[in-house]
């Protein structure tokens, strides 16, 4: 399970993500600069992600939805700001309405940057999410975002592996 590390700071308002990865840094970026193979690992393994717009570039955008097992979807958006591939990038993360990325104002945004580091076997990558409150952090977490990213994320090695 390349997941090794969730931590959620409920008092620092941040959740942070460690995960490594026996391939070097510029396979695991290709994972998010690529929405097909993003699609195969954003969402947990029963709710499969569709990028209806990918563009990790700084000032970009991505919208995206999960399918659950009963056909509904869920909408999410990414406001890409700063991009040094490949080692870093930084984005709001927030829910949306619709499949045009209409962000949805009563759930929180985070604030997120992924870090890709070259480590002995592979790539450490290391995600921090900062949310504007505690209470925000509490609710995502409250949704089950600890469970629904270790599973998503642990999706990776079999795509690297392919």
């Amino acid at each position: 399970m390349p997941v090794t590390d969730i931590t959620p700071d409920v008092e620092g308002r941040t959740l942070t993500v460690v995960a490594d990865f026996a391939a070097p840094v510029d396979r695991v970026w290709q994972v998010y600069a690529d929405p097909r193979q993003l699609e195969q690992v954003w969402g947990p393994p029963d709710y499969p992600a569709t990028f209806v717009e990918h563009s990790l570039t700084p000032g970009g955008r991505m919208v995206y939805f999960m399918t659950s097992p009963e056909g509904e979807k869920y909408y999410g958006y990414w406001e890409v700001g700063d991009v040094e591939e490949p080692r870093r990038f930084d984005f709001a993360d927030g829910f949306a309405t619709d499949e045009a990325g209409t962000p949805a104002p009563e759930l929180p945004v985070s604030r997120a940057t992924m870090t890709f580091e070259a480590t002995d076997g592979g790539t450490r990558l290391t995600t921090v999410s900062t949310y504007e409150s505690a209470e925000a952090l509490q609710q995502v977490l409250d949704m089950g975002v600890v469970e629904g990213t270790a599973g998503a994320m642990n999706q990776i090695d079999a795509l690297l592996a392919a």
